[in-house]
């Protein structure tokens, strides 16, 4: 199994895994420098089976790169995403991100969606197999129940976006897994 870390930083993944470390920085651990915003990315058609992009989505224009990860990624493959939700005070303190999302967001890039916007570009993935909802814990104890509340259904999530709830408890991620 072939897999991508794509815009790791820091994080760096096993090898051992079948893990290639992605980033624009030469830090320690990273197998691929390469700024993501450049393309073709490095890769060949359909040469990976995973590929992970967390946090990384949020600071760059993510349409093209997406198409990217798309032309890469092997038939059934499988990307998992994590970016701030819209209501995340993480959109606002980093000057770097260039993006907001809604866990709607990603519904554009794939087949026969609820949104039913594939019509929109030149790819498309075949399904969502995970969308969810992320809040912040700790001291915030409630947000416990309200995270497992607002992912209890699809209609709790579109609920959640759009009312008073999302300003009154803010979300931190969203986390989606594309598949080919």
């Amino acid at each position: 199994m072939k897999r991508l870390n794509l815009g790791c930083g820091r994080c760096i993944k096993s090898k051992e895994k079948g893990w290639i470390n992605l980033d624009s920085k030469k830090l320690e651990g990273v197998d691929v420098i390469h700024n993501i915003e450049k393309l073709p990315l490095p890769f060949n058609d359909n040469e990976f089976d995973d590929i992970l992009c967390q946090d990384i989505l949020e600071h760059v224009e993510y349409i093209p790169v997406l198409k990217d990860l798309h032309r890469i990624l092997k038939k059934g493959g499988i990307i998992r995403i994590r970016v701030p939700h819209f209501t995340s005070r993480n959109n606002f303190i980093d000057p770097t991100h260039k993006k907001m999302f809604s866990v709607k967001t990603f519904d554009f890039f794939v087949k026969n969606s609820e949104i039913n916007r594939d019509y929109y570009f030149d790819f498309f993935f075949g399904r969502i197999k995970h969308k969810y909802i992320t809040f912040q814990k700790g001291l915030l104890f409630y947000n416990y129940f309200i995270q497992w509340l607002v992912n209890s259904s699809k209609v709790m999530q579109n609920l959640y976006e759009s009312t008073f709830l999302s300003m009154i408890f803010p979300a931190e991620n969203i986390i989606v897994y594309l598949v080919k």
